[in-house]
């Protein structure tokens, strides 16, 4: 059986970049504006990337990375919106191509077919930022229906100032 929430439910997708140690500052933005929030990453953002504890305190639920097993209850609600924050490269490639090889693009894809409205913002190296490949997924990707924040790349990607909020106000701006 699913659980319910009260109040609308986010999934937030951390990605492996630098700037996701500051993903408490989305999650606690959102559950300022409302939101009970769940936390999804990728494999590799597990490995240090972000404080899971800290999270899992914030948001009350565990911080998810793998498939649950056949029969386990899904853990969080069905989702009435999605953030990916920081996201990547790799995230977004795959994600374009409809790939779901981790629960983080399985999630992503299957939010897109619902049609459950998507914010993302982007943390990319410039080099990577300019590769076809990338340009090519973001417009796939925005012609799904998923909004984009400002990229973040190179060195500014890894200092203060994310603009994690950002992705909250390009979801009020759904229709």
């Amino acid at each position: 059986m699913t659980e319910q929430a009260a109040d609308p439910f986010l999934y937030v997708v951390v990605c492996a970049a630098g700037v996701a140690s500051g993903v408490g500052e989305l999650v606690a933005a959102a559950r300022h504006r409302g939101w009970e929030v769940g936390v999804l990453a990728t494999p590799v953002a597990m490995n240090g990337f972000f404080d899971t504890a800290a999270l899992e305190r914030l948001t009350g639920r565990p911080v998810r990375s793998a498939w649950r097993t056949p029969g386990e209850p899904r853990p969080f609600p069905a989702p009435d919106a999605v953030v990916v924050a920081p996201a990547t490269f790799n995230t977004v490639n795959k994600w374009a191509a409809g790939i779901s090889d981790t629960l983080v693009l399985g999630t992503l894809n299957e939010a897109c077919g619902l049609g459950v409205p998507i914010a993302v913002l982007p943390c990319v190296a410039d080099a990577l930022a300019a590769h076809p490949a990338y340009r090519e997924s973001l417009t796939r990707l925005r012609g799904m229906g998923v909004r984009f924040g400002g990229s973040r790349s190179g060195e500014s990607a890894v200092g203060p100032g994310f603009g994690w909020e950002r992705a909250l106000d390009l979801l009020d701006a759904v229709p």
